[in-house]
């Protein structure tokens, strides 16, 4: 596994997390990840020499680590701008301590998100070899 390349692509999951902060709203977040999937899966196919699935599924993980992170550490301003997760936060277990959801939410969206990118750079990898 490349880790320089699983390192730089998780900061994706930096410019992500301090943005859903900030500026993007909930509605279009997951388009945006979709996007960034996509290039993060063609650059595990194109640079990584082998166990594309891997160098995938821990990128998601770094990038669950940078969005937790970002999500905890403004948490008031991001609870001020997506009222529907502030919302959710209030029917969830531990309904008095937000950030300690966020995170032991955060591992588990990781690990789902994944397993999502790691099946695209694997078969972002297949469809680059057969070219």
């Amino acid at each position: 596994m490349n880790v320089k390349l699983i390192f730089q692509l998780s900061l994706f999951g930096l410019a992500m997390g301090l943005s859903t902060v900030f500026l993007i709203p909930s509605s279009i977040e997951p388009i945006l990840w979709l996007v960034i999937f996509v290039i993060c899966a063609y650059f595990i196919a194109l640079k990584s020499s082998g166990k594309y699935f891997m160098s995938g599924f821990w990128v998601s993980i770094a990038n669950s680590f940078w969005i937790t992170a970002s999500h905890i550490l403004f948490f008031n301003a991001y609870i001020a701008s997506h009222p529907q997760e502030a919302d959710m936060m209030t029917k969830m277990p531990l309904p008095d301590s937000p950030r300690l959801m966020m995170l032991m939410t955060g591992p588990v969206v990781g690990i789902i998100s994944g397993l999502v990118l790691g099946l695209f750079a694997f078969i972002a990898s297949r469809i680059l070899q057969k070219k």
